[in-house]
């Protein structure tokens, strides 16, 4: 092939979009992602995994898939504002295209968010709006509701009040208590929050002002929905 085959052709840089996932706890939500990465579905790679918690298992589960881990202990910072200056140094040292909050337990300073806006989702265990805060499964077996879930949303200044991406509901039960509730709901964060990383990644998903979209359509308020009947499909759960 002579050289002039190439004049004026400059081939385009094959660029990987990376991600920055945030846990403080066992990290099965990190797990899931990382299988996805593994199975060439999250549309991206994670490039590093930081917690608050200086022992949290999902730090252990970073390692072991050959992911940075960064232990950020928030009782070193003096105040909320120090800490989210520090997290932002080291979010930014792995220049990430998205931020991802997978059971990150902690209020973050509106500066913060306001350094990530449209680049960070959170996994909240509910049907937004209902039920924004800590536990909601309680509350949902406390309030008799029928039907309860989990959602993906951007993170904005209100806490659990961002635009919604995806929803997965689950039936209630009867039968239910606080962990078997629990237990079906995380199942349902294990199957949407891959879908949600991988749309963003994709470009397909973006926050619009107050709204979110997709591929340039507004979402509706409670996001892109899978029913419980079509998310027990996607499990092959047993009836």
């Amino acid at each position: 092939m002579s050289d002039d085959t190439l004049n004026g052709f400059t081939p385009e840089e094959s660029t990987t979009p990376r991600v920055v996932v945030l846990i403080s706890g066992g990290g099965t939500n990190l797990q899931a992602l990382i299988e996805a990465q593994q199975h060439d579905e999250l549309g991206g790679e994670i490039v590093a995994v930081v917690s608050n918690v200086a022992d949290a298992y999902g730090l252990k589960r970073a390692r072991d898939a050959g992911i940075d881990a960064v232990a950020l202990p928030h009782r070193e910072y003096d105040s909320r504002e120090a800490f989210d200056s520090a997290l932002t140094k080291v979010i930014e040292r792995h220049e990430p295209d998205l931020v991802v909050l997978a059971g990150f337990m902690r209020i973050l300073t509106p500066r913060f968010v306001q350094r990530f806006l449209g680049r960070m989702i959170n996994i909240h265990p509910s049907l937004l709006p209902a039920y924004q805060g800590l536990h909601t499964h309680r509350r949902a077996l406390q309030d008799g509701v029928t039907e309860h879930g989990c959602s993906v949303h951007f993170v904005t200044e209100e806490l659990d009040g961002g635009p919604v991406l995806v929803q997965a509901a689950v039936n209630v039960t009867p039968d239910d208590d606080e962990d078997s509730l629990k237990a079906r709901v995380l199942t349902r964060e294990h199957l949407i929050f891959p879908i949600a990383v991988r749309w963003f990644l994709e470009g397909r998903l973006r926050l619009d002002g107050n709204l979110a979209t997709i591929d340039g359509y507004p979402l509706p308020p409670g996001g892109m929905r899978l029913s419980h009947e079509d998310a027990s499909d996607e499990l092959d759960e047993e009836e």
